[in-house]
């Protein structure tokens, strides 16, 4: 326990720091855009990042993924809508904490379980950050996934890299 408990730590400060980032880039209260983002920037981070595309209402494509997220989804998702990635319900709770993510223009952050993968003792901690060209309208979703519980021998990775 104790050693989840220092995963979770470093967790939060990591989504704590990505957090920053995005907030530093907002202008005048304006959302920032996916031009804004500097990959070098976030090099840490990459792994585990992700850009949806908001393809229409409650419609979802998975833009890019990092290359640490096929462990957590046993496949490439990049190009893929949420009905080609999850089944029934955990596609349901993405499109609605998206959806809310687009109507609030406001980041979330929460856990998801990876019992839809096989892993119930597995959650991701993700973290979703709303990005717009123009400066209003959510456009795209930049999105930062760590996965706690279990241990890598499932071929899952954490995401967690030393500071």
């Amino acid at each position: 326990m104790v050693s989840e408990m220092g995963a979770a730590t470093r967790v939060e400060g990591a989504q704590e720091a990505l957090y920053a980032y995005w907030a530093g880039l907002r202008r005048d209260g304006r959302l920032p855009s996916r031009a804004d983002i500097r990959p070098s920037d976030i090099k840490s981070f990459l792994p585990m990042l992700s850009l949806t595309e908001v393809a229409g209402e409650n419609r979802f494509r998975i833009r890019l993924a990092g290359t640490g997220l096929f462990g957590v989804y046993g496949t490439e998702i990049t190009g893929r809508t949420l009905p080609e990635i999850y089944a029934g319900a955990a596609a349901e709770y993405w499109r609605r904490e998206l959806a809310a993510i687009v109507g609030d223009q406001q980041p979330a952050i929460g856990v998801h379980s990876l019992g839809w993968r096989g892993a119930p003792h597995l959650s991701v901690l993700w973290m979703r950050l709303p990005l717009s060209a123009n400066g209003a309208d959510v456009d795209m979703i930049l999105g930062y996934d760590v996965v706690l519980g279990g241990d890598r021998s499932h071929g899952f990775l954490s995401g967690i890299r030393a500071a």
